[in-house]
């Protein structure tokens, strides 16, 4: 993948965690703690371009000038269902972060997105957006989701994902091509159910241990 909006994390404790995370017998407590545990990592390398502005700050011994994140606060925009499952980690980087929600549910027949609940901070058109959900495999749900956060024109938008198939991503850059893609792993394929192969199973169930 030469696509310069596509960046795949390949930094060997993200690597390492993911392989784990692969294991169809990782409890779902396993699973959600190195899912936590690879949001934080990965929160590092999303928001390494985040525009910061020099403020004045008193140390114990002088006053300086250092680095603060400029604008409103980082918004985390978490596609329903398992979205959620990499909120914790990515706030225990960047705590002060806001959080919205964005529901959608994949029509059966279709495979398209279709949306049922929309939650966002105000003041959207000052932020910077990381939207988050844990597989990019149609791209269906990614390309409605931030199609509708467009609408509130916000500063910028991102997508962050733990694994992408090929034809999400194809799907997720011809509709947006402006939002860049941050993922862990690039698999092989879909399946004809619309699932990532070799892939990791039904992120939502696994994290919720639900079927």
């Amino acid at each position: 993948m030469t696509d310069p909006q596509v960046h795949v994390v390949t930094h060997p404790l993200v690597q390492h965690k993911l392989t784990l995370m692969r294991n169809k017998e990782a409890s779902s407590t396993s699973f959600r703690t190195l899912l936590g545990e690879l949001a934080m990592l990965m929160a590092y390398e999303i928001t390494r371009d985040v525009p910061t502005q020099l403020v004045e700050v008193e140390t114990p011994l002088e006053k300086t000038m250092g680095p603060i994140i400029d604008g409103k606060k980082l918004v985390f925009a978490s596609i329903l269902r398992a979205g959620n499952g990499m909120l914790d980690g990515l706030l225990r980087v960047v705590p002060n972060a806001r959080v919205g929600h964005i529901g959608l549910y994949r029509d059966p027949n279709t495979l398209e997105a279709v949306e049922y609940y929309f939650k966002m901070p105000t003041g959207m058109n000052e932020r910077d957006v990381i939207v988050v959900d844990p597989m990019l495999a149609t791209g269906h749900s990614a390309v409605a989701a931030i199609t509708r956060l467009k609408q509130l024109q916000p500063r910028s938008i991102k997508f962050l994902c733990l694994l992408a198939a090929p034809e999400g991503i194809a799907t997720l850059r011809q509709a947006h091509p402006d939002v860049p893609i941050y993922t862990a792993a690039i698999d092989r394929q879909l399946n004809e159910h619309g699932y990532i192969l070799p892939g990791l199973g039904d992120a939502g169930d696994r994290i919720f241990g639900t079927k």
